[in-house]
């Protein structure tokens, strides 16, 4: 029966759209109706309302969709959706300011005599609306009135025309800023959290282990990242789309001529294009160069393109006069002061100490007061002018509403597909498919491609994505990244633009298409752009690293970087080490050069520690080597391992999901007490015993070696970790010694300047009062214990100060510990200014050397190098299934 009611709640939701009720509406009415009817239904045949649910009952499940409703706003870790008014109210008010149309006109006469030409501005200008607007209704009408005609006057192909402009139109759904973005790392997040804890039940299962190490998590992901890994396969999509076109029109000439311009390439025609190209480019760097360098969130951003576009607006609608772009200029003169103000003073309110202080944070507020007044200047002209900025609005509310009300119908319609063990259904469907995880990817992928055909981008990712995506970020195989994944969802999701019978480009562009546009040409004009797209899909799942490395590069160059101990960085670590070692003796050699070193200056504890720290740095080269072969022992083995390892887990899943099955089963037989259920009884029981005799078959099929395999296989696993943990713990103590034995010679001079005051100390101990003398020895040992390499001098002093403190003072004893205080200090100042001189430079040569190599763990942040070298090596996606 829950299949039955899960199959209703399909077919309810369905019919609802398909009669064209509102989404918002036919989302959690289906979910409603069908809990309603289990429920109702469950009472009247067996008088328990909660006997049709995969578990719990219709309370739990109701309760489950208000929290859900509730999660959507109050969840402060889903404040990225703050961001969505903002970024579409950015958009509306660029589009209404009409900077589409004089883009549109300007890429036309600029890429004209190009062949293709007008067919590439139009992909052009679609990217920079994508990443000013993000709108693909806006769009598509603004490019379908502007360009549709003047291809069609310049005998372009009627599908080109319209499949070039209908394409370009859908750009703003991967291009960043984008609302699919948002929402899809909204959604990523919670299901990152399931997926987490399902691979450390599945690594529980797998090795008996309580603990699963850190760095097999699965790591979430933001609406920052979302943007900065969508960044480079948009523009590989572009390039797709011009590459398409430049070819089409040099194979078909005709189909798609070239333009030539009337007028002269002259300075006036380069004015206009810069007035035309650079205050779309400027506000793009200002919102995506803001989150790329981190100066800004998701949110602020979308704060400061809501700004800008009001700027533009202000001088874009006005007639022309003499005081046309006074706000932008005002506004721009704002941002440069502000830059002035950061880079140069100390800008904290509650940090101001002298004039200079002031005259920064004064800076600041004329700034701001500049900014403000644009900003108010800009918004009274766009208010009076056609009542823009309440139009403005108001299509920023009917658009934020329904998106936010799609969100929390698809938040309610998800608890009730889990109330009748739909994503349980998902779930062992997807395991249960042979080829592991890309067969599983492949089907989503398709599921999604197909759903494209029938429902919108928001109802997709808010309906599809909480379900799939734990399941497939939870596999170890592959080990996608959730930014990845929202990236494949996100392409995939574009095309339900383009594809009919509801593809909403096209039905925007056949609402500006004059009569002569056939639509039958629409729809050929599309196909060409979906294979496009579909080719870009392939593109960026063959190769991660077009998604991840970009938000990798900023997370690992901000300030805000993971340190070099992170265990998730330990493999890329050990490789970039390795690399170095192999392609440069430098190491090697200062090791040599360290160990020529003249150390009978050092006394013996210093010396030896600095032997043993050199001992350690080629022990740490050789444990590095033996991990790498013993790590190539482990990949040797693997071909013949993992076979084996699928079969057995696969077997193990279905065995764990019978198990299950059997254990709800008895459950329901033990609540069956009366006699008039002793036949459903019989039945329930009967089919217990039908899943005991599947377990019992399925543990059958597990081969007799696999035991023996599997032993063999963690003793080469455990041989890679042991070596790889031993050479962590040489390569950071081969450092770290070497270290402490240079800032001990570091100190000399604080520990010479101490001299006078220690000298000082004798009459003290000698001549004052035995408390006022204690005091003073006591901070002097204080001082000396703040120096490295004094500690001996420090406990001299303090056994100088016991002897004044003690209940009968001892001067003579005071005096003994002070003589001692002394002698050790003159007997290290000797060896330390020998040591200073001759031996300090070449150690601090040394550890320069080698803190890129072996001290790389032990640093606070990642140079430059090291951090690149980092964002390359963990863009790509590590298989860790034989882990599990």
């Amino acid at each position: 029966m829950e299949l039955f009611f899960l199959f209703l709640l399909i077919v309810i939701m369905a019919g609802a759209l398909g009669s064209g009720y509102p989404v918002a509406f036919a989302l959690p009415g289906a979910a409603i109706i069908t809990i309603g009817l289990a429920a109702g239904a469950g009472y009247v045949m067996t008088g328990s309302t909660d006997v049709y649910f995969h578990s719990g009952g219709p309370n739990q499940w109701l309760s489950a969709g208000v929290t859900n409703l509730r999660g959507v706003y109050w969840e402060v870790e889903r404040d990225t959706l703050i961001a969505i008014p903002l970024f579409i109210f950015m958009g509306i008010m660029l589009q209404r300011s009409k900077i589409a149309e004089d883009l549109l006109v300007t890429m036309a006469r600029l890429f004209g005599p190009v062949p293709g030409g007008l067919g590439i501005s139009v992909v052009f200008v679609g990217a920079l609306l994508a990443a000013t607007t993000g709108i693909v209704g806006a769009t598509v009408v603004a490019m379908g009135l502007i360009s549709l005609p003047a291809m069609l006057r310049n005998n372009y192909s009627q599908s080109l025309a319209t499949g070039t402009i209908a394409a370009s139109g859908t750009l703003g759904q991967i291009i960043p800023p984008s609302i699919v973005l948002i929402i899809l790392a909204d959604q990523l997040a919670s299901a990152t959290d399931q997926a987490g804890t399902a691979r450390k039940i599945l690594h529980k299962e797998a090795t008996g282990e309580l603990s699963m190490p850190s760095m097999f998590d699965v790591v979430s992901t933001s609406a920052g990242e979302m943007f900065l890994g969508a960044f480079i396969p948009g523009m590989v999509l572009v390039g797709l789309y011009m590459l398409y076109i430049l070819f089409y029109a040099i194979l078909r000439p005709n189909n798609a001529p070239a333009v030539h311009y009337d007028g002269a390439y002259n300075l006036d025609f380069l004015k206009n294009v810069l007035i035309t190209l650079v205050p779309p480019l400027a506000l793009i760097f200002m919102v995506l160069g803001s989150i790329i360098a981190g100066i800004a969130t998701v949110n602020q951003a979308g704060a400061i393109g809501a700004a800008g576009a009001m700027i533009m607006a202000g001088y874009r609608l006005p007639k022309p006069g003499k005081t046309l772009y006074y706000p932008a200029l005002l506004a721009i003169a704002a941002l440069f002061l502000v830059g002035y103000a950061l880079s140069n003073f100390e800008m904290n309110i509650k940090g101001i100490t002298d004039s200079t202080d002031r005259l920064g944070i004064t800076l600041g507020v004329i700034a701001t007061i500049m900014l403000l007044v644009a900003l108010g200047w800009s918004c009274w002209r766009i208010f009076k002018i056609e009542d823009t900025l309440a139009g403005v609005m108001l299509e920023t509310a009917k658009t934020t509403s329904l998106v936010f009300i799609i969100l929390l119908g698809a938040a309610m319609l998800t608890a009730a597909f889990r109330a009748f063990g739909g994503e349980e259904l998902v779930r062992e469907f997807l395991l249960g498919l042979p080829g592991g995880f890309w067969t599983q990817f492949v089907i989503v992928m398709l599921v999604i491609f197909i759903l494209g055909f029938f429902l919108d981008f928001i109802e997709i990712a808010v309906v599809v994505v909480p379900i799939v995506a734990p399941i497939l970020l939870a596999d170890p195989e592959a080990n996608i990244t959730a930014v990845w994944l929202g990236v494949m969802i996100g392409l995939n999701i574009q095309t339900s633009f383009l594809t009919p019978p509801f593809g909403f480009a096209l039905f925007y562009l056949r609402g500006v298409a004059p009569a002569i546009v056939k639509t039958v040409q629409m729809y050929k004009g599309v196909i060409a752009f979906i294979l496009l797209q579909l080719t870009a899909l392939a593109i960026v799942g063959a190769y991660p690293p077009l998604v991840n490395y970009l938000p990798n590069r900023v997370s690992f160059l901000s300030e805000t970087s993971p340190p070099p101990r992170n265990p998730r960085l330990q493999l890329c670590l050990e490789e970039y080490v390795g690399q170095r070692l192999s392609q440069s003796t430098e190491t090697q050699d200062a090791i040599v050069a360290a160990r020529a070193l003249d150390l009978s200056i050092l006394p013996e504890d210093l010396a030896g520690d600095l032997t043993d720290s050199l001992d350690t740095a080629d022990n740490a080269i050789a444990e590095l080597e033996a991990a790498f072969d013993a790590a190539g022992q482990v990949e040797a083995a693997a071909d013949d391992y993992r076979p084996q390892l699928r079969l057995v887990r696969g077997l193990e899943k279905k065995i764990r999901s019978r198990t299950e099955e059997i254990d709800k089963l008895k459950v329901r037989i033990g609540r069956m007490r009366d006699e008039s259920q002793a036949s459903a009884r019989t039945v329930l029981e009967g089919n217990v015993a039908t899943l005991s005799s599947e377990v019992e078959h399925l543990r059958e099929q597990i081969p007799e070696s696999w035991t023996g395999a599997h032993d063999t296989f963690i003793e080469l696993t455990n041989a890679e970790n042991s070596a790889r943990t031993k050479y962590r713990r040489a390569a950071d103590s081969a450092y770290e010694d070497s270290l402490e034995v240079l800032e001990v010679l570091d100190a000399t001079a604080d520990f010479a300047a101490m001299e006078s005051q220690l000298r000082a100390l004798k009459a003290t101990v000698q001549n004052m009062p035995e408390a006022e003398a204690e005091d003073l020895a006591s901070e002097l040992s204080k001082a000396f214990g703040k120096i490295d390499g004094a500690g001996d001098v420090k406990s001299a002093l303090s056994k100088a100060a016991k002897a004044l403190k003690a209940k009968e003072p001892d001067r003579a004893e005071a005096m003994e510990a002070y003589e001692d205080a002394v002698a050790e200090f003159d007997s290290q100042m000797a060896w330390r200014a020998k040591a200073d001189a001759k031996l300090r430079p070449q150690l601090a040569t040394y550890l320069d050397v080698i803190r890129g190599s072996l001290g790389i763990r032990v640093q606070d942040r990642f140079t430059r190098e090291q951090a690149l070298a980092m964002a390359s090596c963990s863009a790509r996606h590590r298989d860790i299934s034989l882990n599990f």
